[in-house]
Protein backbone atom coordinates (compact mmCIF):
# COMPACT_ATOMS: atom_id res chain seq x y z
CA UNK A 1 0.00 0.00 0.00
CA UNK A 2 2.86 2.37 0.86
CA UNK A 3 4.42 1.87 -2.62
CA UNK A 4 1.11 2.45 -4.37
CA UNK A 5 0.74 5.81 -2.58
CA UNK A 6 4.29 6.80 -3.62
CA UNK A 7 3.53 5.97 -7.25
CA UNK A 8 0.46 8.18 -7.08
CA UNK A 9 1.95 11.12 -5.15
CA UNK A 10 5.45 11.46 -6.66
CA UNK A 11 4.19 12.73 -10.07
CA UNK A 12 1.80 15.14 -8.31
CA UNK A 13 4.61 16.47 -6.10
CA UNK A 14 6.97 16.85 -9.07
CA UNK A 15 4.40 18.93 -10.98
CA UNK A 16 4.15 21.40 -8.08
CA UNK A 17 7.90 22.13 -8.09
CA UNK A 18 8.64 25.25 -10.17
CA UNK A 19 10.40 24.39 -13.41
CA UNK A 20 9.63 20.70 -13.13
CA UNK A 21 7.30 19.48 -15.81
CA UNK A 22 6.93 16.00 -17.20
CA UNK A 23 5.66 17.19 -20.58
CA UNK A 24 7.14 19.81 -22.89
CA UNK A 25 4.62 22.15 -24.49
CA UNK A 26 5.18 22.58 -28.21
CA UNK A 27 4.10 25.62 -30.13
CA UNK A 28 1.39 25.19 -32.72
CA UNK A 29 1.74 26.66 -36.22
CA UNK A 30 -0.12 29.85 -35.34
CA UNK A 31 2.05 30.43 -32.25
CA UNK A 32 5.20 29.98 -34.33
CA UNK A 33 4.12 32.53 -36.94
CA UNK A 34 2.86 34.99 -34.31
CA UNK A 35 6.28 34.81 -32.65
CA UNK A 36 7.84 36.21 -35.85
CA UNK A 37 5.61 39.32 -35.72
CA UNK A 38 4.69 39.94 -32.09
CA UNK A 39 8.01 40.06 -30.26
CA UNK A 40 8.96 43.10 -28.19
CA UNK A 41 11.54 44.14 -30.81
CA UNK A 42 12.34 43.53 -34.47
CA UNK A 43 15.45 41.69 -33.30
CA UNK A 44 13.34 39.29 -31.24
CA UNK A 45 11.08 38.68 -34.26
CA UNK A 46 14.15 37.97 -36.39
CA UNK A 47 15.56 35.52 -33.86
CA UNK A 48 12.23 33.71 -33.70
CA UNK A 49 12.06 33.56 -37.49
CA UNK A 50 15.58 32.16 -37.72
CA UNK A 51 14.83 29.59 -34.99
CA UNK A 52 11.76 28.29 -36.82
CA UNK A 53 13.00 28.35 -40.44
CA UNK A 54 13.60 25.07 -42.19
CA UNK A 55 17.01 24.63 -43.79
CA UNK A 56 15.07 24.19 -47.05
CA UNK A 57 13.09 27.44 -46.90
CA UNK A 58 11.37 28.76 -50.02
CA UNK A 59 10.84 32.51 -49.33
CA UNK A 60 9.11 34.49 -52.09
CA UNK A 61 8.72 38.26 -52.26
CA UNK A 62 6.11 39.02 -54.91
CA UNK A 63 6.94 40.09 -58.46
CA UNK A 64 6.77 43.87 -58.79
CA UNK A 65 7.86 44.41 -55.19
CA UNK A 66 11.24 46.20 -54.98
CA UNK A 67 12.84 43.21 -53.22
CA UNK A 68 11.15 40.57 -55.39
CA UNK A 69 12.66 37.14 -55.67
CA UNK A 70 12.77 33.70 -54.12
CA UNK A 71 15.35 33.10 -51.41
CA UNK A 72 16.41 29.79 -49.93
CA UNK A 73 18.28 30.61 -46.71
CA UNK A 74 18.02 32.93 -43.75
CA UNK A 75 21.17 34.73 -44.95
CA UNK A 76 19.65 35.36 -48.40
CA UNK A 77 16.43 36.66 -46.82
CA UNK A 78 18.39 39.02 -44.58
CA UNK A 79 20.70 40.19 -47.39
CA UNK A 80 18.03 40.73 -50.05
CA UNK A 81 15.05 41.82 -47.94
CA UNK A 82 15.50 42.70 -44.26
CA UNK A 83 18.84 44.54 -44.51
CA UNK A 84 17.60 46.59 -47.42
CA UNK A 85 14.34 47.45 -45.69
CA UNK A 86 16.27 48.59 -42.60
CA UNK A 87 18.76 50.64 -44.64
CA UNK A 88 16.37 52.23 -47.14
CA UNK A 89 13.26 52.97 -45.07
CA UNK A 90 12.27 54.87 -41.95
CA UNK A 91 9.93 52.92 -39.68
CA UNK A 92 9.09 50.26 -42.27
CA UNK A 93 6.68 47.82 -40.64
CA UNK A 94 3.95 45.28 -41.15
CA UNK A 95 0.95 45.86 -38.90
CA UNK A 96 -0.88 42.54 -38.65
CA UNK A 97 -4.64 42.86 -38.68
CA UNK A 98 -5.40 39.18 -38.15
CA UNK A 99 -4.37 35.59 -38.82
CA UNK A 100 -6.08 32.63 -40.45
CA UNK A 101 -4.65 29.22 -39.52
CA UNK A 102 -5.59 25.83 -40.97
CA UNK A 103 -3.46 22.79 -40.20
CA UNK A 104 0.06 23.52 -41.49
CA UNK A 105 -0.77 26.89 -43.11
CA UNK A 106 -1.08 30.37 -41.64
CA UNK A 107 -2.08 33.57 -43.39
CA UNK A 108 -1.18 36.87 -41.76
CA UNK A 109 -2.76 39.93 -43.32
CA UNK A 110 -2.62 43.63 -42.66
CA UNK A 111 -0.77 46.75 -43.81
CA UNK A 112 2.82 47.66 -44.68
CA UNK A 113 3.84 51.25 -44.00
CA UNK A 114 6.96 53.35 -43.93
CA UNK A 115 8.82 56.31 -45.37
CA UNK A 116 11.42 55.89 -48.11
CA UNK A 117 14.59 57.71 -47.04
CA UNK A 118 15.67 59.01 -50.47
CA UNK A 119 12.31 60.59 -51.33
CA UNK A 120 10.88 61.13 -47.84
CA UNK A 121 7.63 59.66 -49.22
CA UNK A 122 5.31 57.74 -46.89
CA UNK A 123 3.23 54.79 -48.10
CA UNK A 124 0.69 52.25 -46.88
CA UNK A 125 -0.09 49.01 -48.73
CA UNK A 126 -2.33 46.05 -48.02
CA UNK A 127 -0.47 42.77 -47.71
CA UNK A 128 -0.93 39.07 -47.00
CA UNK A 129 1.75 36.57 -46.04
CA UNK A 130 1.14 32.86 -46.57
CA UNK A 131 3.25 30.57 -44.40
CA UNK A 132 3.55 26.78 -44.67
CA UNK A 133 5.08 24.64 -41.95
CA UNK A 134 6.20 21.04 -41.63
CA UNK A 135 7.24 19.47 -38.32
CA UNK A 136 6.99 22.92 -36.68
CA UNK A 137 9.48 24.39 -39.17
CA UNK A 138 8.66 27.10 -41.72
CA UNK A 139 9.15 25.58 -45.17
CA UNK A 140 7.68 28.39 -47.28
CA UNK A 141 6.65 32.02 -47.20
CA UNK A 142 4.85 33.88 -49.96
CA UNK A 143 4.06 37.57 -49.94
CA UNK A 144 1.13 39.23 -51.75
CA UNK A 145 1.21 43.02 -51.68
CA UNK A 146 -0.08 46.08 -53.47
CA UNK A 147 3.41 46.93 -54.75
CA UNK A 148 2.38 50.07 -56.64
CA UNK A 149 2.18 52.25 -53.53
CA UNK A 150 5.58 50.98 -52.37
CA UNK A 151 7.20 51.66 -55.75
CA UNK A 152 5.51 55.07 -55.98
CA UNK A 153 7.00 56.08 -52.62
CA UNK A 154 10.46 55.19 -53.99
CA UNK A 155 10.13 57.35 -57.13
CA UNK A 156 11.85 60.71 -57.15
CA UNK A 157 9.55 63.52 -58.23
CA UNK A 158 10.87 65.82 -60.97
Amino acid sequence: MKYILLIIYIPVILLTIPGCNTSKKTMNTLDIIKSTYEGKTAEENGKNLQKHLSENINWTETKGFPYAGTYSSYKEIVDHVFSRLAAEWIDYKFTVEDYVAVKNKVVAYGTYSGTYKKTNQYFEARVAHIWKLKNNKIISFEQFVDSKSVVDAMKEEF
